[in-house]
């Protein structure tokens, strides 16, 4: 079973029916029992950092979410669900995050390229593709799918980006104005996705797919 936590942030029905889509067996679920007794868990959400993290304390889903990932079944954040694995946030101050793999949140830089203007938050298609600075296996992942593809282009909406503190865990970056950032994170059975699969076509689809199946 693969569960969806609904923590009040994020659309979840366009999550599930994704999944649905790929016949998984999938539920949306707050309660902490139907949580950690899951086989698969994915934690969406989308805007501010403050209101995710407050959101799953008031709720009592931290500690829960936190224990789900120390036995070592495959967790998957989206979009804000990704970026509340990682340490701290600098978005609206220092928010302290599930620090489930240690690093930062930060802000998109700008306000040009190349003389070029780009808009904050980063609205639309972009292209993932592996790390220039680093030998990465896109096999045995979420992304196996593409691993003949040089890029694949999926749909991003954020202002705030992960830095890792090991670089290891990138397995795929983008470029977007003067920053390259994290757009795929990896860390054992802990997997995050800064665009939203459940919005990028067969590409986004088939990254769910490798999450049921890996």
């Amino acid at each position: 079973m693969l569960t969806i936590v609904d923590y009040g942030v994020g659309n979840l029905f366009n999550i599930q029916k994704a999944f649905q889509s790929l016949g998984s067996d999938v539920r949306i679920s707050n309660n902490p029992e139907e949580i950690i007794n899951s086989d698969r868990l994915l934690l969406p959400g989308v805007g501010s950092y403050e209101a995710g993290i407050t959101a799953l304390k008031e709720n009592g889903i931290d500690e829960v979410v936190r224990e789900f990932a120390d036995s070592g079944r495959p967790l998957m954040g989206i979009c804000l669900g990704m970026q509340l694995m990682l340490s701290v946030s600098e978005e609206n101050g220092n928010w302290p995050g599930l620090d489930l793999i240690e690093g930062k949140v930060v802000r998109f830089t700008g306000p040009a390229q190349m003389g070029k203007p780009y808009k904050i938050p980063q609205i639309g298609w972009n292209s993932i593709s592996k790390p220039g600075n680093v030998d990465v296996n896109w096999k045995n992942s979420v992304l196996e799918s593409l691993d003949t593809e040089d890029t694949a282009y999926v749909y991003f909406l954020h202002s705030y980006y992960v830095i890792p503190e090991d670089a290891g865990c990138v397995l795929a970056e983008t470029n977007y104005g003067r920053d390259t950032f994290c757009s795929v994170l990896m860390k054992d059975n802990l997997v995050g996705c800064q665009f939203h699969p459940e919005r990028s076509g067969k590409v986004g689809l088939g990254i769910l797919k490798s999450f049921i199946n890996h």
